[in-house]
C-alpha cells in the first residue's frame, strides 16, 4: 500500500493541471486514469479529436478559399474517413506523449485502472488484468469528466447510430447525417460536417439553442449555417428514432420524418462518476451525475476532496478547468495562489466559430444596464476581403455610465484567437477610448475591435474632459 498528498481521478485537462502543480510543489502525487492511455476524454474523445477533425476538414475540402475559387473547389477531390482520422490519429500520440513526458518531468505517478473508494482516505484500483491496487492519500481530486448520454429508446448500433465518442471512428463519411441535439457538440459536429458537402439536419427539441450566447449573434451564426447548407429543425420533439437498416428514420412530433444514411445523437453528457462509489465517502451527485463545490476553492461538502472539470457542470470547457485544478491543487495543499480571472472567454469550434467574453445584451437588459451597442462585419475589414471572408460580426457591449466594455460576442473566422483582446480588456476594466485610442495592425481582423469600437463611440456622449475649450479672441495675425 502507497501512501500519497494527493491523489487525482483523471487526466483530463483539469486533472494534469492539478497534478503537475502539486509535482512542482514536491509533494506526492498519483494520478490514475480509466483509460489505457493519459490524457482523459479531452484528448481522446472530446476538445483534442474534434477541434484537430476541424481544421483537417476545412484544410482538405478548401473551404476558406471557396469565396474566390467557387463552391465547387477543393483541396482534395474525394475525401475518406481514413484522411480525416490520419491527422487526428497523429495528434492525439503527440498530445499523450507530452503529457507523459510533463509528468515524468514533475514526478508525477500514475496508475491505470478504474479506481473506487473504500473509505474517505483509501481507493481501490482495479487494472484491465484483473489485478486490485489499494492506494491511500491525504486529499482527493475527482476529475473523472463526463461520458455520452445513452437514452434507452435511442438504437445506438456502433456503425449507422452513434453518439459523439463512437463518431469519430466513422468507417466512411457518410452522404447524409441527421444530429439530434443542438448543444455545442452537435453543432460543431454538424456545421464541420456541412463544410465536406455532407447534407446534415441538425434537430434541437426545444424552440432555441445555444441559449448562453447573445441572441443576435445566433441569428447572425443560424443565417450563416443555414446558408452553409444545414437544415436546422428546432422546436419539436422527437417520437421515434428507427434503424430501417439502409437508412436511419427519425419520427418528429409535429408530423415530419428526417432519413440519413447516419445518426449522431449529442444531447447531453454525464458526469462520470457512477464507479466511484461515492457512498463511502458520503458524496452524492445530482441527476446527471454532477458534483456541487465551492466554486471557489473546488472543494466538495467533505473538506478533503475535491472535484474540477467538467464532472462539477458549467462552463465544462478545456481552458476553464485547468485553471480549476491549479487552484484545488493549491487549496487542497495549502498554498497561496492567484485566483481565476473573472471574465474567460467561451468558445465554440463550430462553422463558423463562435467565442465571446462577458455578459450578453439580453444579460445587460436584465441588470437593467443603460448601453451601447458597437458592430463591425468582418467583410468592413481589408484582411477579411483579403480572405475572402462574406460573412463574420464583431459586436461590442458599452456601459453608457462608465463607458467600460462589458461584453463581446464574436461570430466568423478567427473568432476563438480574436476573443483573447476583448478578455484582456474586460478584465482590466478597459473602456471604449482604448479601442479607439489604439492603433491595430493593419490589414487584420483585429482591426474589427477599432471598426466597432468607433461605432459605439459615435453614438455616445462625449465626457466634458474630452471637450475641446475654444478661446474667445480670434488668433492675432503675426
Amino acid at each position: 500500500m502507497s501512501h500519497y498528498d494527493l491523489i487525482v481521478i483523471g487526466s483530463g485537462p483539469s486533472g494534469r493541471s492539478a497534478a503537475i502543480q502539486a509535482g512542482k510543489l514536491k509533494r506526492r502525487v498519483l494520478v490514475v486514469d480509466r483509460k489505457d492511455r493519459l490524457g482523459g476524454v479531452s484528448v481522446h474523445t472530446g476538445t483534442i479529436p474534434s477541434k484537430t477533425l476541424r481544421e483537417t476538414v476545412l484544410n482538405l475540402s478548401g473551404w476558406r478559399e471557396r469565396s474566390f475559387y467557387g463552391r465547387a473547389y477543393r483541396v482534395k477531390d474525394d475525401i475518406h474517413a481514413d484522411d480525416l482520422k490520419a491527422r487526428l490519429h497523429q495528434t492525439l500520440d503527440y498530445e499523450v506523449d507530452v503529457l507523459e513526458h510533463q509528468f515524468n518531468r514533475n514526478h508525477v505517478d500514475t496508475m491505470m485502472g478504474m479506481a473506487r473508494f473504500t473509505d474517505p482516505n483509501t481507493i481501490e484500483v482495479a487494472t484491465e488484468a484483473g489485478d486490485f491496487n489499494i492506494v491511500t492519500a491525504d486529499r482527493f481530486l475527482i476529475a473523472t469528466g463526463t461520458k455520452t448520454y445513452r437514452p434507452e429508446n435511442v438504437p445506438f448500433n456502433g456503425s449507422t447510430v452513434v453518439d459523439s465518442d463512437e463518431f469519430l471512428e466513422l468507417g466512411q463519411i457518410p452522404r447524409s447525417l441527421t444530429v439530434v441535439g443542438a448543444g455545442v457538440i452537435g453543432v460543431e459536429y454538424a456545421t464541420m460536417f456541412s463544410a465536406l458537402d455532407v447534407r446534415v439536419t441538425l434537430i434541437e427539441p426545444r424552440d432555441s439553442f445555444l441559449d448562453f450566447i447573445d441572441q443576435q449573434t445566433i441569428r447572425e451564426f443560424t443565417h450563416q449555417i443555414r446558408d452553409n447548407g444545414v437544415d436546422l429543425r428546432l422546436g419539436s420533439e422527437i417520437e421515434k428514432i428507427e434503424d430501417a437498416g439502409e437508412h436511419v428514420e427519425v419520427t418528429m412530433a409535429n408530423g415530419r420524418h428526417v432519413r440519413s444514411e447516419m445518426l449522431l445523437f449529442a444531447a447531453g453528457r454525464m458526469g462520470a462518476t457512477t464507479r466511484l462509489n461515492l457512498d463511502a465517502v458520503g458524496l452524492e451527485t445530482d441527476h446527471r451525475g454532477r458534483l456541487a463545490v465551492d466554486r471557489k476553492t473546488y472543494q466538495t461538502k467533505i473538506p478533503h476532496i475535491y472535484a474540477t472539470g467538467d464532472v462539477i457542470g458549467h462552463p465544462s470547457l478545456a481552458s476553464t478547468s485547468i485553471q480549476q485544478g491549479r487552484v484545488a491543487a493549491c487549496h487542497a495543499l495549502e498554498v497561496p495562489t492567484l485566483g481565476e480571472s473573472p471574465w474567460y472567454p467561451y468558445g465554440i469550434y463550430s462553422v463558423p466559430e463562435i467565442s465571446t467574453c462577458g455578459m450578453s445584451e439580453e444579460e445587460m437588459q436584465e441588470r437593467g444596464i443603460p448601453y451601447e451597442i458597437g458592430v463591425a462585419r468582418f467583410r468592413e475589414t481589408s484582411r477579411g476581403h483579403i480572405m475572402g471572408l462574406e460573412h463574420g460580426m464583431l459586436k461590442m457591449l458599452f456601459s453608457l455610465k462608465t463607458r467600460r466594455v462589458l461584453g463581446v460576442q464574436i461570430v466568423g473566422e478567427g473568432a476563438t484567437e480574436l476573443i483573447h483582446i476583448a478578455q484582456a480588456v474586460l478584465n482590466l476594466k478597459g473602456t471604449v477610448d482604448y479601442f479607439v485610442q489604439n492603433t491595430f495592425n493593419y490589414p487584420t481582423l483585429a482591426e474589427a475591435y477599432k471598426i466597432a469600437g468607433l461605432d459605439a463611440f459615435n453614438r455616445m456622449p462625449i465626457p466634458e474632459e474630452y471637450k475641446v475649450t475654444r478661446s474667445k479672441k480670434p488668433a492675432k495675425s503675426k
